[in-house]
């Protein structure tokens, strides 16, 4: 026991001398735990105001410093006012500041109206400028942030050096909690929250307040999605977003949208996803460009100027833009996701919730807050009528009121004289010694108290609102119809359904252009945009190695290699990134894990989409089969692929002509109709060229025009044939 126990312990050195064991749990909780929850609560997590303290206090001390109103002031003011609620340096302060502007564009509805250079949410690089030479003030929309804050409506609490009160929570009179965007990284913990539209989220929050059951589905139709900031597409899949209005988890598919400028055969981005930048966007466009993965793109540039975002592409001839971009949506952030996290501080406590949840917590949140500012507005009422109520005791007897405070010989008499004399409490009292002696008349008397019938009117009022949830309710209701008026946007977020999007096959969004694929015969690849003359010459070989094979082909094309052992290796030539002639090349060897004693004896392209193959062989035999019976292993191996050497593999869908040569310098021209189709690979095929004392066939080709000198009498209807003699030039 007494070692399981020190398992379960550390040593904490308080002094040099002196060594105490604790338990690593209370170790934790004394320690780690007070961090932990600080951070989440004072720090990184917003509360169901929508706001984290960094916010609260930067927006409570501009309204306290009077700039709903007036013009605006430096930044840097601010930030020094704000360092009185916040001990973090001006450089934060600051910084938060800026993504709460309207020159940010980080948020639907920014809370700050800003002057000068304060970047933009879509871009990492534009740096905002310093905040002496920036301006604010607050945006007339915070206003509805701090609706009751001055008659109670929420806790004040001291700030951290106990010199003044700021707001636990801001009254907001609409759920900013969805509608401001929020990311917060805490400790075991993190929130991500995507911003929804004013005008529907009013409308959900209505609709909850009318029908606390409203079903999940009827608020999925009134507040349709996320609406984000930076607008963009959301591909729309219905499940994936009843799981994030049910369980406040989940993730949203958000793609660019853009244009065509036919006139200039170039492509606009105008709007981007809200979790990348343009600077990610157009680097990864770079660099896809200069690996040779796309061949589209002559030219990609930042276009952003007062008009707003635009990130221009240009295109090369013929291209299909509509075809590029789904393949830029395939490689690059210009379609992202957003991970919806939805943690809430409720109570001081973290918790996960779904919209539904969400909205049902603020309705709550604001109730009580409009149930406070209601019985601190009742409060003042019942004081100001219990004056008057003095005030009209006083009213048959006025001279008698004039005659005890003047014939008072204290002071400190005069208060309980009066209250002895017409029965009024103190303060009714004291408040009717205060009145100028000009004011103590029937007619100012009569005046004030006409005020008592309309005050216990609007006190019963108020009585009656602050016990009944549902006229609270309703006045949510009534402020919520405001604000959608006076502040509700149309959508900038556009919605396609899932289902609508044609999933592309990734072999059509392989980019179509001519490469020159060489292998030598010690087996290194080099896939080349062309091969010149000179670049030939330059070709850099293996001390002893020798070229193998060169051939053109498409980009799209497959690669196919065969060994001595009859096997197939099967490689998409996209797969491979461009060479230089200079560059020793890709070992193919090891890239098929070939066995020791296997070597590459063939190698050749082939177009994936034909259905057909013509094979040939070096003993004069061919066959035809279908190229659905070579499919490849995990390693891209078909093992005893061929039944020989192959010297040539012909596309075959039709029936054409077919040019054979022997190193004999014989030449046999045969209709593919006379040669045999097997099903199965391996087959051995049918004798088509008849090839004594040694000799091989060297070469098969359908390119019949590129041997203009090979006699008509070569063709023959018959096989096997030894062909006819050709003089070679």
């Amino acid at each position: 026991m007494a070692k399981e126990r020190k398992k379960d312990t550390v040593k904490l050195s308080l002094l040099e001398a002196e060594v105490v064991e604790q338990p690593i749990t209370e170790t934790i909780e004394t320690n780690y735990m007070p961090y932990v929850m600080s951070v989440i609560i004072s720090r990184a997590i917003p509360s169901i105001d929508g706001f984290k303290p960094a916010h609260r206090k930067l927006l409570y001390t501009m309204y306290k410093m009077g700039l709903l109103t007036g013009q605006r002031t430096k930044s840097a003011n601010v930030v020094g006012q704000t360092m009185r609620l916040n001990p973090h340096g001006d450089a934060a302060i600051y910084e938060t500041m800026v993504r709460l502007t309207r020159g940010n564009e980080a948020l639907l509805h920014p809370f700050v109206d800003s002057k000068g250079s304060f970047g933009k949410q879509y871009s990492r690089d534009m740096a905002y400028a310093a905040s002496r030479y920036t301006e604010v003030k607050l945006d007339p929309f915070a206003a509805e942030l701090f609706e009751g804050i001055d008659r109670n409506a929420v806790d004040m609490v001291p700030n951290y050096d106990n010199t003044m009160e700021e707001p636990s929570l801001l009254p907001t009179t609409f759920p900013n909690i969805l509608v401001s965007p929020n990311l917060g990284i805490a400790v075991g913990m993190a929130c991500s929250i995507c911003s929804f539209n004013l005008g529907e989220v009013c409308d959900a929050t209505i609709a909850l307040l009318r029908n606390p059951e409203t079903t999940v589905e009827k608020i999925m139709g009134l507040l349709k999605a996320p609406d984000f900031p930076g607008g963009g597409q959301i591909i729309y899949d219905k499940e994936s977003m009843r799981q994030i209005y049910e369980t406040g988890s989940g993730s949203v598919r958000i793609r660019a949208r853009y244009s065509y400028d036919k006139k200039q055969n170039a492509i606009d981005i105008l709007q981007i996803p809200y979790s990348t930048s343009i600077e990610s966007i157009m680097k990864k466009i770079t660099e896809l460009v200069k690996d040779g993965k796309i061949r589209s793109i002559v030219d990609i540039r930042d276009a952003i100027d007062l008009n707003g975002f635009k990130l221009t592409i240009d295109l090369r001839k013929d291209t299909d833009p509509d075809k590029l971009m789904a393949k830029l949506y395939m490689l690059t952030t210009l379609e992202d996701t957003f991970d919806c996290n939805f943690n809430i501080l409720v109570n001081n406590a973290p918790r996960q919730m779904g919209v539904v949840d969400i909205l049902k917590t603020w309705i709550s949140f604001r109730m009580d807050c409009l149930r406070r500012e209601f019985s601190f507005t009742l409060g003042k009422k019942e004081a100001k009528l219990h004056l008057l109520l003095g005030l009209a005791a006083i009213l048959l007897d006025i001279d008698k009121a004039i005659r005890i405070i003047r014939s008072t010989e204290k002071e400190s008499d005069v208060i309980p004289r009066l209250m002895d004399a017409f029965a009024l409490s103190e303060k009714q009292a004291e408040y009717i010694a205060e009145i100028k002696l000009r004011h103590l008349n029937r007619e100012y008397i009569l005046n004030r108290i006409t005020e008592i019938e309309d005050l216990q009117k609007e006190i019963a009022d108020l009585d009656s609102t602050i016990k009944d949830d549902l006229k609270i309710k309703t006045v949510i209701a009534e402020q919520l119809r405001d604000i959608k008026k006076k502040y509700g946007k149309a959508r900038k977020t556009q919605l396609i359904n899932a289902n609508e999007i044609e999933e592309l096959d990734p072999e059509d969004l392989i980019d179509s252009y001519v490469v020159t694929a060489t292998l030598t015969k010690e087996g290194y690849f080099k896939k080349l945009l062309r091969l010149s003359g000179k670049a030939a010459e330059e070709m850099k070989l293996k001390d002893g190695d020798e070229l193998l094979s060169s051939v053109s082909a498409d980009n799209s094309h497959e690669y196919w290699v065969f060994t001595n052992k009859n096997n197939l290796y099967r490689f998409k030539l996209n797969d491979f990134e461009i060479s230089k002639p200079s560059q020793l090349g890709e070992y193919l060897p090891a890239k098929c894990r070939m066995d020791e004693d296997e070597e590459i004896t063939f190698a050749t392209s082939v177009n994936p989409s034909v259905k057909k193959l013509l094979f040939v062989y070096q003993n004069g035999k061919s066959v035809i089969m279908p190229q659905k019976a070579f499919e490849p292993t995990k390693r891209n191996k078909v093992t005893q692929a061929v039944a020989a050497i192959p010297v040539a593999i012909i596309p075959c869908d039709e029936n054409k002509d077919v040019l054979f040569l022997s190193n004999q310098q014989k030449a046999l021209i045969v209709n593919t109709s006379k040669i045999s189709k097997v099903a199965g690979k391996g087959a051995v095929g049918v004798s088509v060229m008849s090839l004594k004392g040694g000799a091989l066939l060297t070469l098969a080709t359908d390119k019949l025009d590129a041997y203009p000198d090979i006699p008509i009498k070569a063709k023959k209807d018959s096989i096997p044939s030894s062909g006819v003699v050709y003089a070679e030039n």
